[in-house]
């Protein structure tokens, strides 16, 4: 099963009218101010000719940051000479009225808050250089934002309940999991990592991105490829040659590349992230050294590098946005991303479309757990979104990725229930945290974080261990 290739500029995709008698669709972005995700995905709806004359409506609690996206929205609707319109608002309930698809992409407390997530593990020893999906950091991550998604999905409900609504937020298993459990609104999760890795293989076995296919299965940021074919002929053999003779290839990719050797499956996601959420690459300084300080074009082994990203991105925003609205040319090729393709399938005048979204497993792959969220193959169309049957995964592959499962269920119970004991055993069997602390290490380092994360977890019964 595989996406088909789903880039181009409008100009290159068949040449098909406006309906006019369509609905007009309205299309609201939360957390618009993330500008990069906000283009983007605009980007692509606006290229649809099922969409022209859409409504696309920005929602941020950020004005400066929302101001900036409104224009650069102006401006792709200017430089593609399309129907639609434009508005912003820091009014949520306004923003989502009546709206026919709704696009997440929030970050709930800021990186000052953030870095308090890497912070605090790495005091007890604990190295993490991302934090955002697994592990104490990515727990932590999910409590504080999991009341203000679940504001807005009760918004949907009152405003749009017909609304299909398409989750970026990380981490992103946990948050889908954690929706899909509490509400019966149409909502799946997204993200890149398959169909970037997708590419990237295909890049280093001479293949064209829509020349390739798989099957993906697996949680998001664990999924692996059960087959890669190119052609319709299995090409693993050919990886496999790559990325144990090809030296650019092996640095490029360290964590991810010894993953494939020894479990003979491709992960999906970056070897930096990948470096967290296991047991085996960041459990001692001498295996950071040689896993985890090259990889994926940035040093997946300093936490400071990353952090001094963030910060100088926070503090360098305003002048980045000034340059890109400035910049007189506009890129109209559609991204990589899923969103647009999906809408079009569901709502729009588009074939069904495969892609890999975040739902409840309920037997789509038998031997993960029934209430773990999964990422997986999903039929988009005008029946709606399927989760199209896998069975099982490799006994290896399903040990691993039910660990995870089982522990992110753990913490979504934990915020369902306001019960700090179940983040803490979410905590206590991590398997990065379990490698380098003992059972009451765990438990101090998360009293730490549920403290001084005190000020988002007004939903808790208590914060005491």
């Amino acid at each position: 099963m595989v996406v088909a290739n789903i880039k181009g500029k409008t100009g290159d995709l068949p040449n098909h009218e406006p309906n006019n008698m369509m609905k007009k669709r309205k299309f609201t972005f939360i957390g618009a101010g993330s500008l990069g995700f906000t283009r983007d995905l605009a980007k692509d709806i606006l290229s649809f000719a099922s969409f022209q004359g859409c409504e696309i409506h920005l929602m941020d609690i950020h004005e400066g940051r929302l101001s900036y996206a409104a224009k650069a929205i102006e401006k792709l609707i200017a430089a593609g000479k399309y129907s639609a319109t434009v508005h912003s608002t820091t009014d949520r309930k306004k923003a989502l009225e009546n709206a026919d698809g709704v696009l997440i992409t929030i970050l709930q407390g800021g990186v000052d808050v953030w870095r308090h997530d890497i912070e605090i593990p790495k005091k007890y020893g604990v190295d993490i250089n991302v934090g955002d999906t697994r592990g104490p950091a990515g727990v932590m991550r999910f409590l504080r934002t999991a009341p203000v998604m679940l504001d807005i999905i009760r918004d949907v409900e009152a405003l749009c309940p017909d609304a299909v609504v398409l989750n970026y937020t990380n981490p992103m298993a946990m948050l889908c999991s954690y929706l899909q459990r509490v509400s019966k609104v149409n909502v799946t999760g997204l993200c890149h990592s398959v169909q970037g890795t997708a590419q990237m293989l295909a890049e280093w076995i001479g293949a064209k991105p829509e020349e390739v296919a798989y099957t993906c299965s697996g949680i998001n940021h664990q999924a692996f490829y059960l087959d890669f074919k190119w052609n319709g002929k299995d090409v693993y053999p050919l990886i496999w040659d790559k990325v144990r003779n090809d030296p650019a290839i092996a640095k490029a990719e360290p964590v991810r590349n010894e993953m494939f050797l020894q479990l003979r499956y491709y992960p999906t996601e970056s070897s930096g992230h990948n470096s967290e959420y296991n047991p085996w690459f960041r459990k001692r300084p001498d295996l950071i050294e040689k896993y985890c300080i090259d990889g994926t074009n940035w040093n997946s082994g300093e936490y400071a590098f990353i952090l001094n990203e963030y910060l100088k991105a926070e503090s360098t925003w305003e002048a980045r946005f000034i340059e890109d609205i400035e910049n007189p040319d506009v890129n109209l090729e559609r991204s990589g991303e899923y969103a647009a393709n999906i809408f079009n399938a569901l709502f729009g005048d588009g074939e069904p479309f495969v892609f890999n979204g975040n739902h409840l497993n309920n037997g789509i792959v038998s031997n993960l757990p029934p209430m773990a969220c999964i990422e997986t193959p999903v039929l988009a169309s005008k029946e709606g979104l399927n989760p199209i049957h896998v069975g099982p995964l490799p006994d290896n592959l399903a040990i691993l990725v039910g660990h995870s499962a089982r522990i992110e269920e753990m913490a979504v119970n934990a915020a369902m229930e306001g019960d700090p004991w179940k983040v803490f055993q979410a905590n206590l069997f991590d398997p990065l945290t379990s490698a380098v602390l003992s059972m009451a290490e765990v438990k101090e380092l998360t009293q730490e974080m549920l403290t001084k994360n005190e000020a988002f977890l007004g939903y808790f019964k208590s914060l005491k261990l």
